[in-house]
């Protein structure tokens, strides 16, 4: 804008000049005029009265210089000429000066050459004797006058330009010095030229508008950081090549990068095969899903086109972190697996006998072993099936019961007094200590998880061996702990035995009538009541199993 303006003030200065220049030119060349015609005048009366008074000698002694003078008779003959041989020269009579002497006293004419680009004045003027005397000098034309005053005129031109140019550039620098220095911010506190007062007002309103858009999309943009950081799921919007545009927290952490990914094609972030098929599928325009193994842990990817007008202009995708749902739908096969082995093998027994008592092949003396072979598979399998509806009930929310004001050490004495008889019958010393420590919690759960503690404590003792159950009270926290020296378990498998239907060693455990679900009704109670549980088991030694439950 400044040099549209700087062009418009010094062309429109430069014309200006110009015609300032022809414009004076004209009027001097115009006043000039007049003025060498009344000088020529003065000099014609001059010459008049000097050769009325002298005659001929004033003239052959008169120093002429830019002027020629011409004596001429009343019949036109030329008595004398300052420049050329009088004898020699035409007759001069019927020159309009001449004539207009001859009539009014006094006469003027122009004659313009064209070859020599000049004018010549003449002036007649009669004498007394009605000779006339006949002065003439050159006038330059206009032509011949702008040509002589070129150089001068350049001159002046180019320090005019440069004087204008000088001006125009300050002049332009000054009216656009308010625009530059506008509060965009704030525009009708600006102070400017009236005539830009409407663009301001105008400003202003689409500044409030633009302000109020980029709120709103500062807050949508705020809502939806929110709403995906706050996703277990990975969020990531690509462009149509595969840039990312957004990435959420748990996508970043689910391929191993971090925010400053934005911007990066995706598999710089992760090359992986299954990554890049549903990529080359969701840009064909296909909806796209795979899982995605990375070490222990498993992904499903979700990769969704964004159509417009029927291209593919950006990608949707999904990671979903799915380790725990297929380590819960191995667990579940597996306990299918187990639960039909678990219930086949007493019914197989069952059958087995009650055919044979059937058959009548028994003999009777052998008929009460038989029987007891029943009833002992029976007992095995009421057992296990109690403890799958139990571990089922927890499975399916046993929290939901009513919690109430608990005493861990109560509940542990009455555990350890049902317990007693069979711990004497196992050759096991049942002791119990402690404080007392309230918690809030459901009665019968803990009392499971202590019982099945405590049971296990026994079965799996040397004769002779102990098990101690010890409540006590820590900082935000009740500890119950359940110490047996018995037959301990080995490192290898300490992170199983909460599993279900895990047993270190199977064939003992079926010999003294474990399930294989005591542990794991133990950890689902456990989770129910926020507890967490710690195991130390040193082989042939013993294990101690230890619950912290939350007080606040």
């Amino acid at each position: 804008m400044t040099k549209r303006i700087f062009r418009s003030i010094f062309l429109v200065a430069l014309v200006i000049l110009l015609a300032g220049t022809v414009l004076i030119m004209s009027v001097l060349y115009g006043y000039f005029n007049q003025l060498q015609h009344k000088q020529l005048k003065i000099e014609t009366d001059l010459v008049t009265h000097a050769v009325e008074n002298e005659g001929a000698d004033y003239l052959e002694q008169l120093d002429v210089r830019g002027y020629r003078i011409t004596w001429i008779d009343e019949d036109g003959t030329v008595l004398y000429d300052t420049d050329a041989n009088a004898s020699k020269m035409e007759n001069h009579l019927d020159r309009e000066e001449v004539q207009e002497a001859i009539t009014y006293g006094y006469g003027e004419s122009e004659h313009y050459s064209a070859t020599l680009l000049t004018r010549m004045i003449y002036t007649a003027e009669r004498l007394e004797d009605d000779s006339i005397i006949c002065v003439s000098t050159v006038q330059y034309s206009l032509v011949s006058f702008l040509l002589m005053m070129l150089q001068p005129a350049a001159v002046m031109l180019l320090a005019s330009c440069l004087l204008s140019a000088l001006l125009a550039s300050r002049l332009s620098k000054k009216i656009v010095e308010p625009l530059n220095n506008l509060n965009l911010d704030d525009p009708l506190s600006n102070e400017t030229y009236e005539e830009v007062a409407p663009l301001l007002g105008r400003i202003e309103r689409q500044h409030r508008q633009i302000v109020d858009q980029l709120a709103e999309l500062q807050q949508k943009q705020h809502e939806f950081d929110v709403v995906t950081g706050a996703m277990s799921e990975g969020l990531a919007l690509l462009g149509a090549s595969g840039q990312i545009l957004s990435i959420n927290q748990s996508a970043a952490r689910l391929l191993g990068t971090d925010q400053n990914a934005v911007g990066r094609d995706i598999l710089t972030v992760n090359r992986s095969q299954e990554i890049q098929d549903v990529l080359f599928r969701a840009r064909s325009g296909q909806h796209a899903q795979s899982t995605l193994p990375d070490g222990e842990s498993e992904y499903q990817l979700v990769a969704s086109p964004v159509l417009s007008d029927g291209e593919v202009s950006g990608i949707v995708l999904l990671i979903f972190d799915i380790t725990e749902k297929s380590h819960a739908e191995q667990l579940r096969r597996e306990f299918t697996a187990n639960v039909s082995h678990e219930l086949k093998t007493p019914l197989h027994s069952i059958s087995g006998c009650a055919e044979i008592i059937k058959n009548g092949i028994v003999r009777e003396a052998d008929l009460p072993q038989f029987i007891d072979q029943i009833y002992n598979e029976a007992q095995r399998l009421i057992t296990l099936v109690e403890d799958i509806i139990r571990l089922s009930r927890l499975d399916e929310g046993g929290g939901d019961e009513a919690k109430e004001p608990v005493d861990l050490l109560t509940i542990a004495r009455d555990v350890v007094d049902r317990l007693k008889p069979y711990a004497a019958q196992q050759g096991i010393q049942l002791r119990c200590g402690g404080e007392s420590a309230e918690i809030s919690g459901v009665p019968r759960l803990l009392s499971d998880i202590l019982y099945n503690l405590c049971d296990n404590g026994i079965k799996y003792n040397n004769r002779g061996g102990s098990v101690t159950v010890t409540v006590s009270r820590q900082e935000h926290e009740a500890v119950v702990q359940v110490q047996d020296t018995g037959i301990g378990i080995a490192t290898e498998h300490q992170n199983r035995v909460f599993e279900r239907f895990y047993r270190v060693d199977k064939s003992h455990s079926k010999e003294i009538g474990g399930t294989g679900l005591g542990l794991s009704i133990v950890k689902h109670a456990a989770m129910i009541h926020n507890a967490t549980i710690e195991l130390d088991s040193t082989l042939g030694k013993g294990t101690t199993i230890t619950v912290r439950f939350p007080t606040n």
